[in-house]
């Protein structure tokens, strides 16, 4: 209720629709609304179907004043050109919510240049795991460009260093410090506790990490970076793939792309895998364009030791990259959970490469 009514100003009068399955979070998110007496929007089947601009359609049909969505769903629409302002009236949508990853920074251009310019835009991040945000929107507040606007009510949530230090407009581990009501207290089948405790509880005695990588800046936002277990380490610096992901995927020729760390010679090294866009071909020339936009938009530390084209990128049903499987693939270690996957298909290119033995 606190998110709905209070972070996403949402009443009787809203009709609410939010782009998600029955195993995620959204769904318990989505159907919360009816205990506030607003309308929801239910959607079965592809976004794309029977053209990319479908969901625009129906906000526009149903009258949906809050839509949510994901970040790949907002990056897919800009993929294919769509100017959902020109094509559909989206008068009545006041907030637009993204969640699943990072939201970034040119996304917030397009959303306000193509999709609508007088909307609140909340980019939203939390966990399945507690049915609730970490961080997300507030209708009081402005909208800074590639920022979540402020840490969520009830959730006593700080960025730390190493040492258990909080950080201020430095990249830190995301952890919430107090007891939260829809914190878990246990496991099945976990009847010592110890699985629970190494999940959340070991890094920081007595305080709940939950695994993203975070800047709190100084007027209260929040940036996410990615998970902290899949952030990249080359010569012992801190890197969040998200980062990298916003420089390639702004090339039109990248469909998608996935970053990982490969332990080598003692360090570890940046992989770049790549998916092309139909029709698109991943040579040399595109290489150098990749590593240079990747230096200038990022630093050094970021430019991949490798860029490998793959033909698909692994997703979970949820829509969350799979950089945690395919690391382990590549070290050797079978990838756990495959149910979790909208294409655990896709994981049999990233085994045994020859281009990774040199």
């Amino acid at each position: 209720m606190k998110e709905l009514r209070l972070h996403s100003d949402i009443s009787d009068r809203e009709t609410v629709f939010y782009f998600t399955t029955c195993g995620w979070m959204m769904w318990n998110w989505l159907v919360s609304n009816l205990a506030l007496g607003a309308t929801i929007v239910l959607y079965d089947g592809s976004p794309f179907h029977p053209d990319p601009s479908a969901m625009w359609q129906m906000a526009e049909e149903f009258g949906i004043t809050v839509f949510g969505t994901s970040a790949k769903f907002i990056a897919a629409c800009q993929g294919y050109g769509l100017v959902p302002k020109d094509r559909h009236n989206l008068s009545l949508i006041k907030t637009i919510l993204s969640t699943g990853s990072p939201l970034v920074e040119e996304s917030y251009d397009y959303v306000y240049t193509s999709i609508k310019e007088d909307v609140q835009l909340s980019s939203i991040t939390g966990g399945t795991d507690i049915i609730s945000s970490f961080a997300g929107g507030n209708a009081t507040l402005p909208v800074y460009r590639g920022e979540i606007q402020c840490r969520a009510l009830g959730m006593k949530v700080e960025s730390f260093d190493d040492s258990g230090k909080p950080l201020i407009n430095q990249k830190g581990e995301l952890v919430c410090t107090r007891a939260f009501p829809s914190m878990p207290v246990n496991f099945w089948n976990d009847p010592d506790g110890s699985k629970f405790h190494n999940a959340y509880f070991s890094d920081y005695p007595g305080i709940w990490t939950h695994g993203d990588y975070i800047v709190i800046n100084d007027h209260g936002g929040v940036i996410v970076f990615g998970r902290s277990d899949a952030t990249l380490n080359p010569a012992g610096v801190r890197i969040g793939t998200a980062e990298i992901y916003r420089v390639v995927e702004a090339f039109p020729e990248i469909e998608d792309s996935l970053a990982v760390g490969q332990q080598w010679e003692g360090d570890e090294r940046v992989i770049l895998f790549v998916k092309m866009n139909e029709g698109e071909q991943f040579g040399e020339e595109l290489k150098k364009k990749l590593m240079d936009a990747i230096r200038s938009g990022c630093s050094p530390r970021h430019v991949p030791a490798k860029t490998v084209p793959v033909p698909d990128i692994p997703y979970t049903i949820n829509g969350k990259k799979v950089e945690i499987a395919v690391k382990k693939i590549l070290h050797g270690s079978e990838a756990l959970n495959k149910d979790a996957l909208a294409n655990p298909e896709s994981l049999l290119f990233f085994s045994d490469l020859e281009v990774l033995k040199d």
